[in-house]
Parts: structure tokens; sequence; C-alpha cells
């Protein structure tokens, strides 16, 4: 085992926490951010009925509601797909971290040999 505090072996070891340590913290607040999103999702601006050039409706009144509805769930579909990937990162970020911070208290724990 290494006998310096840091060698290569350790330093790999730390950079690999911070990142993975980095992308749990950005991917826990993702999720809480679209668990919000999906809770509270953002208000629609109800657009008035397009018309045309001649004053008449460009579309029915049918046609503008489901417009409008399409466009609320294309917000709730993007906010479940970012909730997703964020509960992705955090999942597969996390293991690692903790995987390669053991390794760290591992060799900690382990008594280093005196260089005689």
């Amino acid at each position: 085992m290494p006998s310096s505090k840091w060698s290569l072996r350790n330093i790999y070891l730390y950079l690999v926490c911070l990142i993975t340590l980095i992308m749990v913290i950005v991917g826990a607040v993702g999720v809480i951010r679209s668990g919000v999103e999906l809770v509270y999702p953002e208000p629609t601006m109800m657009e008035p009925l397009p018309k045309t050039e001649g004053g008449q409706p460009a579309m029915t009144e049918e046609e503008w509601q489901r417009q409008q509805e399409i466009g609320r769930q294309q917000s709730r579909r993007w906010a479940i797909i970012n909730l997703v990937g964020n509960i992705a990162l955090v999942v597969i970020a996390g293991p690692i971290y903790a995987y390669h911070w053991r390794k760290i208290e591992e060799e900690k724990a382990e008594p280093t040999p005196i260089a005689a």
C-alpha cells in the first residue's frame, strides 16, 4: 500500500470523491427543483384566441383549448424527464462516491510502514 498520504492513488480517490459528491449535490438539487415544478407548475399565460386579419378566429375554441392543454402536458413531461434524469444522477454517482470514500477510509485505517 502507498506510504505517502498524497500518493497518486490517494489523489485519484479524492478527485473521484470530489467529482461524484458534486454530481450528487447537483442531482439532489435537480430532484427537488423538478419535484417542485411537478407539484407547483409554472402558470401558463392564457393567450387570446388567435384571429385572422379579417378579425375572425383562426381556430375553434376547442382547438385552442386543445393547444393550451398540449402545452401543459409538454411542461409536465419535461418536468418528469428532468426528475428522472436527476434521480439517475444521484443513484449512479452516490454509490461511486461511497465506494471511493470507503477505500480512502480503509487506507487511513491501515498502519503506515515505517521507513528505516
